[in-house]
């Protein structure tokens, strides 16, 4: 008898409809056939699907079967197809009628005792539901927890695979997964262990990181070991807007096709903050591999991407400039192209050179001219084109250590944030651009329109500097951003210069 259902097959952050196609009752000799590009984990489901049958007191056909995955130019992974083909199994015996599984995106591993275990992309199978117009998903407990985001999806959460077929038979009754209040907005968003009070003296880089999370620009730090870099990093996410729900739907996307939404720490209704150590290599950078996954870029999409000493990464850096401009990265590979999300801000810190004392007053410099200019050119001018704000982080004095004098708390820069973040989003509503990072050459023209002794300055700047063409545009993005902060509906001068002034580190790169 034969017998189909409906899954799906993750690709990237999203997921691709699966026919689960089954055919028993075959004349032959009694085997069991998998075909459809099927992977490792794949082939092994059928060990896994006759235990966890037979422990859920369900025999398996004792005639040749065929299980077919459809289409079969696709390559399926993973043990998601388990329920499915157990459950496909079932309807050809004629144990349960197919009928009413439907209407449902089906997918989840089976433990051998018949119990369901979590599986990656529960965000993706919800949203292929959606798509598909079936009525939801049916998804082991902890990967419905993060589908039931999904607005428009009845998303069912059996344990057991007994438990599931007494639901189709009407013998048992599965309530319906709501929206958990741990993954939506709350009065504990917003809440942090750490704060920009902590932070001593460095008024000139906090005030640099102010009008970068305002805009979306990207950001780097320059100054000696121990001058606040990291600390200051570390403290971005608290003065950033929350994500709205359809960012935090993208969000725990990337995450749940990551298979990080098993940790509970990736549940929180917050922007995420990535730091890779820089050993890191370019497929867990850019994402990639055989079966291509998001790496850091994409993980960090909707929130900030932090490189700290950016010049040890070497060569991997220059991956990044495509992901920077674009805000998406596609991967190619011989079975198809998978695009992945990537827009984020980029928050970079470095030391002036290998020693890291070029330039202190404190400390004398170990370094030579040749090991200074190797060490900076570790980092390729490109790549500093595409950093909108650089800042030098000087080293702290011994008045400023010392101070028990509470600097300006995140909640306070946090709020002058949003409301220039709240300025932007009428400027820019009724598209996809919401930052002024973001903004085309159409809206430059528009919104950062100079008069000619604003554009005399800013071209005598660019040309005693020698900046790019690009370096034009981010300078005006960035005035644009500070007139935001001073709630200016111009460009004034002093906003034009305090926008040269974070592009001084070009001259000495």
């Amino acid at each position: 008898m034969f017998s189909r259902l409906h899954s799906g097959a993750l690709f990237g952050v999203d997921a691709l409809p699966v026919d689960v196609e089954v055919n028993s009752g075959e004349s032959g000799e009694p085997k069991i056939f998998i075909v459809g590009l099927p992977d490792a984990a794949v082939k092994e489901s059928l060990n896994r699907v006759s235990s966890a049958m037979a422990n859920s007191g369900f025999c398996m056909p004792s005639t040749k079967m065929t299980v077919n995955l459809a289409p079969g130019d696709i390559k399926k992974e993973g043990p998601i197809y388990d329920l499915p083909i157990s459950l496909a199994i079932l309807a050809s015996l004629g144990v349960v009628s197919q009928a009413p599984m439907q209407d449902y995106i089906i997918a989840g591993e089976l433990s051998l005792s018949g119990s369901l275990r979590a599986i990656s992309g529960g965000v993706a199978m919800a949203l292929l539901a959606k798509k598909s117009g079936k009525k939801g998903v049916i998804l082991p407990p902890e990967s419905a927890y993060e589908a039931s985001l999904v607005e428009g999806v009845d998303v069912f959460a059996p344990r057991t695979l007994r438990e599931l077929v007494d639901f189709f038979l009407g013998k048992a009754n599965i309530q319906k997964i709501s929206q958990p209040k741990e993954l939506l907005p709350g009065e504990n968003d917003g809440i942090f262990d750490v704060d920009f009070a902590d932070v001593k003296g460095q008024f000139q880089v906090r005030r640099a990181v102010e009008v970068a999370v305002a805009g979306g620009h990207n950001l780097l730090m320059v100054g000696p070991p121990g001058s606040g870099k990291s600390m200051i990093a570390k403290r971005i996410p608290t003065i950033m807007p929350l994500p709205t729900y359809e960012e935090f739907l993208e969000i725990l996307g990337v995450y749940s096709a990551a298979g990080l939404t098993k940790a509970a720490e990736y549940r929180r209704f917050k922007r995420p903050f990535r730091a890779p150590h820089h050993t890191i290599s370019k497929v867990g950078l850019v994402g990639g591999g055989p079966n291509p996954k998001p790496g850091e870029v994409s993980l960090a999409h909707n929130g900030v991407l932090f490189l700290d000493e950016l010049p040890e990464f070497g060569s991997v850096l220059d991956n990044l400039r495509q992901p920077m401009e674009d805000g998406r990265l596609t991967i190619s590979r011989a079975a198809g192209k998978i695009t992945l999300p990537c827009k984020f801000m980029l928050v970079a810190a470095m030391n002036p050179c290998k020693c890291g004392y070029y330039g202190s007053t404190q400390r004398r410099c170990r370094c030579t001219p040749q090991q200074i200019r190797a060490y900076r050119a570790r980092v390729s001018g490109p790549m500093l084109d595409r950093i909108d704000i650089h800042v030098e982080a000087a080293a702290l004095s011994v008045e400023d250590i010392r101070s028990g004098k509470p600097a300006e708390s995140s909640e306070a820069i946090r709020r002058r944030v949003v409301a220039a973040r709240t300025i932007q989003q009428r400027r820019f509503a009724g598209t996809p651009i919401h930052s002024n990072a973001d903004m085309t050459a159409p809206m430059l023209r528009r919104y950062c329109n100079l008069d000619d002794k604003k554009s005399s300055l800013l071209v005598s700047a660019m040309n005693d500097l020698g900046l790019s063409a690009r370096a034009w545009d981010r300078i005006l993005k960035v005035s644009r951003t500070i007139a935001d902060l001073d709630d200016s509906l111009d460009i004034q001068t002093h906003h034009l210069l305090e926008a040269i002034n974070y592009r001084a580190l070009d001259r000495e790169f």
